[in-house]
């Protein structure tokens, strides 16, 4: 995705450099000749690929914050092309950088130029860059500040300062409207599915004008909208916990060597000693057939996110893809948040890597219609539903649920597998990847599983009974 705006120099264009696994953009801003990084994500070759593309040349890379859901790309990136690497004054960093504070200006060019502002919210420290062409204000790299309808979640450095962050959150943001035109482009890290935003964003593109009328930080008086914040507020990823520290030390090189290649009778061994074995490939191929023990997480879901929510910061894992490039693309996918040791991969199907028929299983499907007529007595053929598992978030089960079903969020489906009633279990999500990674988690832990493979939205039309806002 590329953007173009012009100001008193000249065109300049900003180009997008998405990670929607993660729910993150990083920006490339060029005149033409030099270019300016801001929040590159750790597998930098993406982003030379695209300066070479532009045939340009990095000269800075900026950080608008020490990063809590993913390893940062900066220092590599300045070390790979030479260019300077600023962030935080305030932050203290285990690197040299230059420091940035408030008001601070960094000539990039002749026609582009950044200035950075302070915008404390989603962190104490955070700051935001003004793109200028000339002297020209274009737009305004926000990281976890103004997002688009929304604003960066304020408690990732703990719940303490949740609520002196948001009131930061909500002057920062005003002071970004006061000192920007309307018509000024706002370019936020953060907001596109990533677990940093305070609530669920809206649109794709925005201007400051626009958040004006929308955005509840500027629509909202303080009180107000420190109250909406905090009680948006769910659970975020475990990994988050591992990645301030790695942004702080320095980290280090992208690794994306092959991993060993496990045979079957490897992977057996695996799999009985209970270590992390992730089958990669759709929730339908799946469901069909898969070895006993294994976990699904596959790469057209947020794969990264739940392993690294789920698995033991340390433990082993072995990836199963269909492909070396399936296997290639988790490794890239993980290394963005810094798992990047593997103890083995191995590539085929079920069948090639079991190393007896008796490791295979299949996971019986059914959707809400199908849930329904379950509830009703008719199961058509399947276990009966004993009990009906919602692994949502905590406020989608507050906004509606099924009448009776037993909330735990995915995150805590292994550590309180004991706790879920006896009996069948039928299992459901928002749309089917969370309840099929459930299923595969509880199907290891010895239960009888159905996946519910559907849109929630589906639940009232097939008549399934639900209980709205508790």
């Amino acid at each position: 995705m590329k953007t173009e705006v012009n100001g008193q120099a000249g065109d300049v264009t900003v180009e997008v450099i998405e990670t929607s696994s993660l729910g993150d953009r990083s920006y490339l801003a060029t005149d033409g000749e030099v270019a300016v990084v801001v929040d590159p994500q750790r597998d930098v070759d993406r982003v030379i690929a695209a300066a070479g593309r532009l045939g340009v040349r990095i000269v800075l890379v900026l950080e608008t914050h020490v990063h809590n859901d993913y390893v940062s790309g900066g220092l590599e990136l300045a070390r790979l092309t030479g260019a300077e690497y600023a962030l935080a004054a305030a932050d203290e960093v285990a690197f040299d950088r230059r420091p940035l504070s408030d008001g601070d200006v960094v000539e990039v060019s002749p026609r582009l130029r950044v200035r950075a502002v302070a915008t404390p919210g989603h962190t104490f420290h955070h700051l935001s860059y003004v793109l200028e062409a000339g002297r020209e204000p274009v737009g305004v790299f926000t990281g976890g500040s103004l997002l688009f309808g929304t604003t960066g979640r304020t408690d990732l450095l703990g719940e303490q300062h949740s609520e002196e962050l948001a009131r930061h959150q909500h002057a920062s943001v005003r002071k970004l409207a006061d000192i920007l035109p309307d018509g000024a482009r706002i370019w936020p890290t953060h907001g596109f599915g990533s677990f940093c935003s305070a609530t669920p964003p809206s649109g794709d593109a925005a201007t400051v004008g626009d958040q004006k009328r929308t955005n509840p930080a500027l629509t909202l008086a303080e009180r107000d909208f420190v109250e909406r914040t905090l009680a948006g507020l769910d659970a975020y990823p475990a990994y988050y916990a591992h990645m301030g520290v790695r942004n702080t030390a320095g980290p280090r090189p992208l690794d994306l060597r092959v991993p060993a290649r496990a045979e079957p009778q490897e992977l057996r061994g695996r799999l009985e000693r209970g270590e992390w074995v992730v089958d990669l490939r759709s929730r339908k191929a799946y469901v069909v057939s898969h070895l006993a023990g294994t976990v699904s997480l596959g790469l057209d879901g947020p794969m990264a996110t739940w392993l690294g929510w789920l698995v033991d910061w340390g433990a082993p894992i072995t990836l199963l893809g269909e492909s070396r490039e399936q296997v290639a693309e988790a490794q890239r996918e993980l290394a963005r948040i810094g798992i990047d040791e593997f103890a083995a991969a191995a590539v085929g199907g079920p069948e090639e890597l079991a190393a007896d028929p008796g490791q295979l299983r299949g996971i019986p499907v059914a959707t809400f219609a199908g849930l329904a007529a379950a509830l009703g007595g008719n199961p058509g053929g399947l276990p009966e539903p004993e009990v009906v598992l919602d692994v949502r978030a905590r406020n989608e089960f507050a906004g509606s649920h099924v009448k009776g079903a037993v909330h735990v969020p995915l995150y805590e489906v292994r550590d309180r597998a004991a706790e879920i009633p006896s009996g069948a279990v039928w299992v459901h999500c928002g749309s089917g990847y969370r309840a099929t990674a459930a299923a595969s988690l509880l199907e290891a832990a010895g239960r009888t599983v159905v996946l519910i493979d559907d849109e929630f939205a589906a639940a009232r039309e097939a008549g399934v009974p639900l209980v709205e806002g508790a």
